[in-house]
């Protein structure tokens, strides 16, 4: 069967100029809907328009060749492929849009809320992979393509492909369960069994990134994170004590050191960020009795890990000030030693 190809012409002309005028209403409209959403105070119309950007212009090539196939005089069975096309181009923009959109808005809501639900790179890709594939298997069923035998192919090709990217899953999965238990949320401040610290950025679907303090980032694969014992500063909360040792002469008033350091502490509450006075500071004469010193411990609270490195800093220049003028000494350590003088005899 011969295609009329002048016959063809007016209807292409048809789908291009309806595709190019649906295009330039696309523009004024957007215009207009992003001055209204620039006026609003919520963000979520705005992450709508964002998420329909590309999509829309799908849409409008989908309907302009709508109208184009509807005003032609082609085959059945040329009809039915390119109305098939329009169906699967349609369905893969909405999939994207709705992919797109609830990603967005999946992120938006848990920023706001207080919900201990961390707002990873492993989430939002799980999200976005089952709209995805949600959309995938709607394709399938316009093409005609039964889903039972697919899945049984992957399922036994599943198999093989577990065994070879044995790694690759042990991470995902692992991910997956420090996402559930919670135990690591990005944003906390922990410290490795390595010892290096610092905050988590993101828990990815194979790794996990931990900003230090120097302003590096450590990459650690998520299977040895979750085999790992790792100490995490911010549960069950921030807040956390501060342990400062201080040690003064045998000759110092155990009752005076007490007041002097109380005093300091609860003046500096309030001047030294982070530092604070519920529960308020307090002393204990522990570990007590040292080689060369009287060994007290002045314990107060900070608002996280990282203050506590401003708060020791002028609480001992403020100690060590105040014991000057209170004639409290800080001794050095020293020790006696006793020579014993062997004489030889001689027979």
């Amino acid at each position: 069967m011969h295609l009329d190809l002048r016959g063809m012409l007016f209807p292409a002309a048809i789908a291009l100029a309806s595709a190019l005028l649906l295009l330039i209403v696309r523009g004024i409209a957007f215009r207009f809907i992003n001055r209204w959403a620039d006026k609003s105070e919520t963000k979520l119309d705005d992450l709508i328009i964002g998420s329909l950007k590309t999509p829309s212009v799908y849409w409008c090539l989908a309907i302009g060749l709508f109208v184009g196939v509807a005003l032609s005089n082609l085959p059945h069975k040329y009809v039915v492929y390119l109305s098939k096309t329009i169906h699967i181009v349609v369905i893969f923009s909405i999939t994207l849009a709705a992919a797109n959109l609830s990603g967005k808005v999946f992120r938006n809501y848990i920023r706001k809320s207080n919900l201990p639900i961390p707002t990873t790179g492993l989430a939002y890709g799980i999200l976005k992979g089952a709209i995805i594939i949600i959309g995938f298997l709607i394709i399938l069923s316009v093409l005609g393509i039964s889903i039972a035998p697919l899945l049984t192919a992957l399922g036994v090709g599943g198999l093989a492909v577990a065994l070879a990217l044995q790694d690759t899953l042990a991470n995902l999965f692992a991910g997956i369960h420090i996402l559930l238990e919670k135990s690591i949320r990005v944003g906390d401040f922990i410290k490795l069994e390595t010892g290096q610290e610092g905050y988590v950025e993101d828990i990815t679907w194979r790794t996990t990134r931990v900003k230090m303090l120097p302003n590096n980032i450590v990459v650690i694969p998520n299977s040895k994170l979750s085999q790992s014992v790792v100490t995490n500063y911010y549960l069950p909360e921030k807040r956390m004590s501060l342990l400062i040792p201080i040690g003064v002469s045998y000759s110092s008033d155990p009752a005076l050191v007490e007041q002097v350091l109380v005093e300091e502490a609860k003046g500096a509450v309030g001047e030294i960020p982070g530092l604070l006075g519920d529960p308020e500071p307090f002393v204990r004469f522990i570990p007590g009795f040292g080689d060369s010193s009287l060994d007290f411990t002045l314990i107060c609270q900070v608002k996280e890990f990282v203050d506590q490195y401003l708060a020791q800093h002028e609480l001992r220049k403020r100690i060590f000030r105040r014991f000057r003028e209170e004639g409290i000494e800080i001794p050095f350590p020293h020790r006696t030693v006793y020579l014993r003088e062997e004489k030889t005899w001689k027979t």
